[in-house]
């Protein structure tokens, strides 16, 4: 069983003509609402992330700035991340939706879980939100499985077409998370190069496969496979946390790195093969980029069938 998490109030965060807009959760919505129901998803309940949680993940500046500038009508807390007076509220269930998930997903409710959440995450560093990005929705789950669940060994695996730095920064040096990131570089934010590997007791638990523009979808996929496997022996997880970016897609207007639809179900049974092999078949899988709606919509369905375990008829093409 996949439970699902999404909801309206993720198209609250009204960015207007920004690249990181409602239309992405809606167009989405409007997908999954024409489909046969299924008995292999349910509906998952959306919750607030609890304080504690959010400051240990994040320096009480970054909350107490977004908050300000919400209650100000909203504004920028970078050169990209724009806000509403709304994104506040909607940013800390995003989070807390990504909790909510662990908590399911470790306590057997269900083998696994799909985040539909804005705005996405990977880039908010301990420091500053950045990059589309006001808190960082998979450390805050990584976080919480450790704290309340007692899990020492977690593989986050972000495969957004950006680095995943802020999910990087935050776990560095941490030796019970191990994090891959496969990215295109030289690109935003600058990070992820091959000899990032950690420090101090989090040496080495830190994987990361930059990809060069024009790479072939074999050669992405291939490196794909072999960090993820070289990552899951490295920390043998007990639950895997997934930066599900779909802008690697050949029609991204940002991304561009060439994936077609059909590599999503690829790369998201390969995921499942380990989670399988060592930890139960338990994935948190949280939205994170994807700015081609039509490609987003295609690719994030499959994401979910094969998640699901739901042969889908034919394989949507993007227009």
């Amino acid at each position: 069983m996949t439970l699902l998490f999404h909801d309206k109030l993720f198209e609250d965060h009204d960015t207007g003509q920004h690249a990181e807009t409602s239309a992405r959760l809606a167009t989405i919505r409007q997908r999954l609402e024409v489909r046969s129901p299924d008995d292999k998803i349910q509906m998952g309940t959306i919750r607030d992330v609890p304080a504690s949680t959010l400051t240990s993940i994040h320096d009480a500046g970054v909350a107490i700035r977004a908050e300000q500038v919400c209650r100000n009508g909203g504004g920028w807390l970078d050169a990209d991340t724009v806000v509403c007076p709304k994104s506040f509220e909607v940013a800390l269930t995003a989070a807390g939706t990504a909790v909510a998930a662990v908590d399911e997903v470790v306590r057997g409710h269900d083998r696994n879980a799909l985040c539909l959440i804005r705005p996405p995450g990977h880039h908010a560093t301990r420091r500053e939100s950045m990059g589309f990005c006001v808190f960082n929705n998979v450390a805050m789950a990584a976080q919480w499985a450790m704290q309340q669940h007692g899990l020492q060994k977690i593989l986050i695996v972000d495969w957004d077409v950006h680095h995943g730095n802020g999910t990087q920064d935050i776990f560095y040096d941490d030796d019970r998370v191990m994090f891959f990131s496969i990215h295109r570089f030289p690109f935003y934010p600058g990070t992820g190069t091959a000899d990032e590997t950690g420090t101090g007791k989090g040496l080495g638990t830190t994987i990361n496969a930059p990809i060069a523009m024009g790479t072939s979808r074999s050669q992405y996929l291939g490196a794909f496979e072999r960090g993820l496997e070289r990552a899951a022996e490295r920390i043998k997880p007990e639950l895997i946390i997934l930066s599900a970016g779909f802008d690697a897609h050949k029609s991204d207007p940002v991304g561009s790195l060439g994936l077609e639809t059909e590599d999503y179900p690829t790369m998201t049974r390969l995921v499942m093969d380990v989670a399988d092999h060592f930890c139960a078949g338990r994935i948190v899988s949280c939205l994170e980029g994807g700015y081609h709606l039509g490609a987003l919509a295609d690719s994030l369905e499959v994401h979910l069938d094969t998640l699901a375990g739901i042969t889908f008829r034919s394989m949507p093409s993007a227009t």
